[in-house]
């Protein structure tokens, strides 16, 4: 995995999450037809809201994708981008929804942040740090 730092005018970041989204109930209705338009449907939104897919794939009722972000967007703001796009237009190509309801997705998803040190290797480096020394007293 790339090490890329995204560097924009105020900060400089690495933030990825593993992002799985499940179909409404758990319905095994993907298709490879329909993970293609799914993929593109995310990728186009990322390409809007300037963050990347890194890797995308499915199976029958749920989805993987790795995803690298800017720290303006929240997570959430993202996920919900992607699967309101990805299921309209999922509906749109005339591909079956879940018991014919509305939505594809479940409300639910799983997120991880992914990537960097581990956490006791971080923490380490925290705790390790030199503090500045105290001022003489005069």
């Amino acid at each position: 995995m790339s090490t890329l730092l995204r560097k924009e005018r105020h900060s400089v970041s690495d933030l990825k999450i593993h992002l799985v989204c499940v179909t409404k109930y758990r319905c095994q209705i993907l298709t490879v037809e329909s993970l293609m338009l799914i993929e593109k449907s995310f990728r186009e939104v990322a390409e809007k809201m300037n963050f990347q897919v890194l890797e995308f794939n499915g199976e029958s009722d749920l989805i993987h994708t790795l995803v690298e972000y800017p720290p303006k967007l929240s997570i959430s703001v993202i996920v919900n981008a992607l699967k309101g796009v990805s299921s309209r237009r999922y509906g749109q190509a005339g591909f079956p929804k879940p018991y014919g309801k509305e939505s594809l997705w479940s409300p639910s998803y799983f997120v991880s942040s992914i990537g960097g040190a581990p956490l006791e290797v971080l923490k380490s480096y925290i705790k390790n740090q030199e503090k500045p020394s105290l001022p003489a007293s005069g």
